[in-house]
């Protein structure tokens, strides 16, 4: 019988797994709010080229995320992990040395090439029991939203204290951190689990992208991301604008992030228990067409900006929340890390699209043509979004099968038709069965006594 408790060890990888991911992504977000305002004094900085510099790490990190996940698979995840994080120690020392943007804009483009997420979600899968995975997978998930937020603090209170070459200097810090924490506290595997619920499959991409469902999803992870990049090069500009100084704008990321937070959790129950998952996801949409035209028309009143800033950080944590969900839920059982790996690519396609087009926006006509852009890309994003369907509430499962249920014809079959199944794929190969499921109407436990009077009875 499984054990649902987690052993001292799948803690300790899930844990330290957790905090590799949070050091590399605090470095990479602290930059986020502090770039546009204090980077103007690096030689040879240009608004376009500020945005250049704030977004070019998601093009990289979308151009090396999905081979440094399949490559992971042969030269072993802990080195793929410790190589990238000393990628992205090297092009945050560059950034440190540097006193002009190309070298900001090297050093942060080399910081997206050490991409390892795939990686550390293919290391956390070897060193967690199947029941388990779910749980520390969504430990990384909550890491990543906490991350966030105190990198949107941190950053400003330590470039207004030290300046941005120190600012680089601690994220080269953090990743070399990292490393060392890869080395000694996270377990070794004793080898890599087959798992397509966390890796990607060769030969797979194709089912992923030409569903039409996750495509829509897919764009609107693109558009959350761009949004973000966009807004965060025109917002500390504005608040400065405005009166705000940048030494004071940590207080205002600290209270937002806080307040959306708390306001997270009831629309997570309204959308998972209450299932009215498309509903919450339109109504964020719609918080962010009103966050945007709010910043828009702010002008010089500080309380309405900071009134779009709040509305802003209340439907971005939203989002990130129940996207990955979503993806889950309408990935094709035995396709969800593929499809994964497609929304984290999309996510960093954003980010550069976000810093890219934003700067060039803030280049053309300042702040005001960066916030009119997001509202029309919202707009778009709204009208794409009335046309998705409501979702499967389904969970995804991934059950080992022993010898004899492997080689039983008759066990797929059986399998589609129970009560509260949606889909299931038998892969011989893996030896596994990947299931998705209505939490409400069967359970794993129920499904794994069914696959064992399996092992009594001759195929």
């Amino acid at each position: 019988m499984n054990d649902y408790k987690m052993a001292p060890e799948e803690l300790r990888a899930t844990w330290g797994l957790g905090l590799v991911f949070s050091l590399r992504m605090l470095g990479m977000f602290m930059v986020l709010p502090v770039l546009t305002t204090y980077g103007m004094a690096l030689a040879g900085a240009t608004k376009p080229l500020i945005g250049l510099a704030i977004g070019i790490y998601g093009l990289t990190q979308a151009i090396f995320q999905i081979p440094f996940g399949l490559l992971s698979d042969r030269v072993g995840r802990k080195p793929l992990i410790v190589g990238g994080l000393l990628i992205f120690a090297i092009g945050s020392i560059i950034a440190a040395l540097s006193d002009s943007i190309w070298g900001i804009i090297l050093g942060r483009a080399l910081q997206g090439s050490g991409a390892i997420a795939a990686a550390v979600m293919a290391l956390l899968s070897d060193l967690t029991r199947e029941q388990n995975r779910t749980k520390a997978m969504a430990f990384i998930g909550v890491s990543f939203g906490i991350t966030f937020a105190i990198a949107m603090v941190l950053g400003p209170i330590i470039t207004h204290a030290f300046g941005l070459n120190a600012l680089f200097w601690g994220i080269a810090v953090l990743a070399l951190t990292g490393i060392v924490l890869t080395l000694t506290l996270i377990p070794n595997p004793s080898g890599h689990v087959l798992n397509r619920e966390s890796g990607m499959v060769k030969g797979s991409f194709s089912k992923v992208l030409r569903n039409s469902r996750l495509v829509k999803l897919n764009i609107g992870i693109l558009c959350l991301h761009t949004l973000l990049m966009a807004t965060f090069l025109a917002l500390p500009v504005a608040m400065e604008n405005a009166g705000y100084m940048p030494a004071d704008h940590w207080k205002v990321y600290l209270v937002t992030m806080l307040v959306s937070f708390i306001a997270v959790v009831p629309f997570i129950i309204i959308a998972e228990k209450k299932r009215k998952m498309k509903q919450v996801f339109l109504t964020c949409v719609a918080l962010l067409l009103i966050a945007e035209s709010i910043l828009f028309v702010s002008g010089q009143h500080l309380w309405v900006m900071f009134a779009g800033v709040q509305l802003f950080f209340v439907a971005f944590n939203i989002m990130e929340a129940i996207l990955p969900s979503l993806i889950s839920k309408e990935a094709p059982a035995g396709y969800k890390g593929t499809a994964m790996g497609v929304y984290s690519t999309s996510q960093f396609i954003g980010v550069a699209i976000g810093g890219s087009l934003g700067g060039w926006l803030f280049g053309f006509n300042g702040t005001n043509a960066v916030f009119l852009g997001s509202v029309v890309l919202c707009v778009l994003w709204l009208m794409l979004s009335t046309t998705m369907k409501q979702p499967p509430y389904v969970s995804s499962l991934r059950i080992e099968l022993p010898p004899l249920a492997l080689k039983n014809v008759m066990l797929e079959r059986d399998l589609k038709v129970l009560d509260g199944v949606n889909d299931v794929i038998i892969v011989p190969e893996e030896r596994s069965a990947y299931i998705k499921i209505d939490s409400d109407k069967t359970s794993r436990a129920k499904l794994e006594q069914l696959i064992s009077s399996y092992d009594t009875q001759p195929a």
